[in-house]
C-alpha cells in the first residue's frame, strides 16, 4: 500500500509561471506579426527570410515549458509512503459543534463570532496530541462537516471553509447538535467495537437557542458518558447583525418593526447545559475564546489507547522530474529554428510557414 504526497507543496504554487509565460509569447509572436504587416503582405515579408520558422519556435516554447513544470514539480519533491506503520496514541474522542447561524457575524468579538471560533479551534488542533476530532455545524439543522479522524490537517483544512452560508436553514438549535453528536459517537462504537473511550462534545454557539430540547439532549448525553462543554460566544452587551450582499456590508438585521436586531447570548443556557453534561461553560472574549480551559479539564480525562496507521518512511522521486526537465532542456536546444521538412504539424495555424516549407 502505498500514498503519494509532496513534501513542499508549497512550491507547486510556481506552475501560475507556466500559462502565464505561454501567453506571453503568443503576444509577442502577435506583436511580432504585426510590425511585419506594416512592410507589406507577411507572405512576401516571409518569403525574403524563407529559413525560419515560427513553427520551431513554438515547439522550442512548449519544449521549455514542459522542462519547466517538470523542474518545478521536482523541487516541490513527490513522494511516495513506502512503509506503513501501526501507531498507538492515547486520548479521547472529541467532537466540536460549531454555530453557524447568521447571529455568529456580529463583531462584539473580533473580527465576528465565527471567525474568532474558527481560529480558536484551529489553535485547538495543533496543541491536540493523540485525541480525534470531528466537526460539526449547525444552525436551524445540524450536519457533520468533518467525521471522527487523527488527520488534523484534515480538519483545519475543512474547518477553512466553513461559513454561515452551509445551512440555509437558519436559526440555532442546540439540541440537534448535540444529538448529531451523539448519533456520530454511537456510530463509531458500533463500528469499532470500542466504548471505553472518554467522549466530549463541545458546542460553541452565541447560545441564542431558537428550538426547545437542549437540555434534555445534553442530559442523555451524560447517561451515555459523553460530556458536553459550552462556549459562549459574544458580550452581554451583544452587537447587531450585519447583512451581506455580494461580499459588502449593506447594513443589519432589522425586526418587523424596522428596529435593529441586537444579538445577545444566553449565557444561563449554556450554563445549564454544560452543568447536565457534566461539562463546564466558558465565556469567550475578543482575547480568549475559552477553548484552552476546556482543554485543559479534558486533558484531566483519562485517555485510552487509540492505534492508528501512519506511513513511516517516504521515498523521494524529485530525480524522476528533474532528470525529465534536464532532458527536455537539451531537447530545447537541439531544435533549431530553421524549417526542416520533418516538422508538418501545424498546432498553431501559423499558415505562413507551411506555404514556405517546400
Amino acid at each position: 500500500m502505498n500514498i503519494f504526497r509532496f513534501e513542499h507543496p508549497e512550491y507547486l504554487y510556481a506552475l501560475i509561471i507556466v500559462p502565464i509565460l505561454f501567453v506571453i509569447w503568443l503576444a509577442i509572436i502577435g506583436l511580432q506579426k504585426k510590425k511585419w504587416n506594416k512592410f507589406g503582405d507577411i507572405n512576401l515579408v516571409l518569403k525574403l527570410i524563407p529559413q525560419v520558422s515560427y513553427r520551431l519556435k513554438n515547439w522550442k516554447m512548449i519544449v521549455l515549458l514542459f522542462a519547466i513544470s517538470s523542474l518545478i514539480i521536482g523541487i516541490a519533491n513527490p513522494q511516495i509512503g513506502s512503509k506503513l506503520e501501526k501507531v498507538k496514541r492515547m486520548g479521547i474522542d472529541m467532537i466540536i459543534a460549531v454555530d453557524i447561524s447568521n447571529s455568529m457575524m456580529a463583531e462584539d468579538i473580533k473580527p465576528n463570532r465565527l471567525s474568532s471560533s474558527k481560529r480558536a479551534i484551529s489553535k485547538l488542533v495543533d496543541d491536540l496530541e493523540g485525541d480525534r476530532i470531528g466537526i460539526i455545524v449547525f444552525a436551524g439543522k445540524a450536519y457533520t462537516q468533518l467525521p471522527i479522524t487523527t488527520d488534523y490537517s484534515a480538519a483545519k483544512m475543512f474547518l477553512s471553509t466553513v461559513t454561515t452560508d452551509f445551512i440555509s436553514t437558519q436559526g440555532t438549535s442546540i439540541a440537534s447538535a448535540i444529538e448529531m453528536g451523539r448519533n456520530t459517537f454511537k456510530n463509531e462504537a458500533e463500528n469499532n467495537k470500542n466504548t471505553d473511550r472518554n467522549k466530549a462534545i463541545i458546542i460553541i454557539t452565541d447560545g441564542e437557542d431558537h428550538e426547545e430540547g437542549a437540555i434534555e439532549e445534553s442530559e442523555e448525553a451524560a447517561k451515555e458518558g459523553i460530556m458536553i462543554y459550552t462556549i459562549g460566544m459574544g458580550t452581554l452587551k451583544g452587537a447587531p447583525i450585519p447583512v451581506y450582499e455580494n461580499g459588502k456590508r449593506v447594513g443589519y438585521k432589522k425586526d418587523g418593526e424596522g428596529h435593529t436586531v441586537i444579538s445577545r447570548f444566553n449565557e444561563s443556557l449554556l450554563q445549564n447545559i454544560a452543568k447536565k453534561g457534566n461539562g463546564m461553560y466558558v465565556r469567550a472574549n475578543s482575547s480568549n475564546s475559552g477553548l484552552n480551559y476546556i482543554l485543559d479539564e479534558i486533558n484531566k480525562l483519562n485517555k485510552t489507547e487509540i492505534e492508528t496507521q501512519t506511513f513511516k518512511d517516504y521515498e523521494s522521486r524529485f530525480q524522476i522530474f528533474a532528470a525529465i526537465a534536464l532532458l527536455l532542456l537539451l531537447i530545447e536546444t537541439l531544435i533549431g529554428e530553421r524549417k526542416t521538412k520533418w516538422n508538418s504539424f501545424n498546432w498553431f495555424n501559423t499558415t505562413n510557414d507551411t506555404k514556405n516549407d517546400d
